[in-house]
């Protein structure tokens, strides 16, 4: 699937550094119907290639009226965004995690102290038992980094 993977990606890719309101909006099913694949392999891609680590926020609505909205954030969107996600008490796992401070470095909104810091922050959950308690001791750590951050 690689090269379906890849092909859809650089499509939307290009159609959301075209697109006006910085953002993309298609739907589902004319997506695989271009790509003659079936909507899962749509799910795939946008799971895989459009990730918040990667600096993309996919919002999806299945059904009739259903849609696929794809949005690049900027480097100053991704902590509120996450911070947001966050407060909803999502769980973050630790390739998340890291993901994240790894795209505030690359984008300059952390320095590589601050980047070293969070991650030696977040390789100390390790030590807690059950994936359910580190998960959710990770999910205030960054929580907490992230809102010191945005002061």
């Amino acid at each position: 699937m690689g090269n379906l993977a890849d092909s859809m990606e650089y499509y939307l890719k290009r159609l959301l550094e075209m697109s006006a309101s910085g953002y993309l909006e298609v739907k589902r099913k004319e997506l695989a119907g271009k790509f003659r694949c079936v909507p899962s392999q749509v799910n795939y891609v946008l799971e895989t290639r459009f990730t918040l680590e990667k600096g993309y926020l996919v919002e999806s609505r299945r059904g009739g009226k259903g849609y696929l909205r794809i949005k690049k954030l900027d480097a100053y969107g991704l902590p509120a965004r996450f911070l947001q996600d966050l407060d909803r008490e999502r769980t973050s796992t630790e390739e998340e995690a890291q993901g994240l401070v790894e795209r505030l470095l690359a984008a300059k909104h952390i320095s590589m102290r601050e980047a070293a810091l969070m991650q030696a922050a977040l390789r100390c959950v390790a030590v807690l038992e059950g994936e359910a308690r580190r998960d959710q001791c990770r999910n205030l750590l960054l929580r907490r980094m992230l809102q010191a951050l945005l002061q």
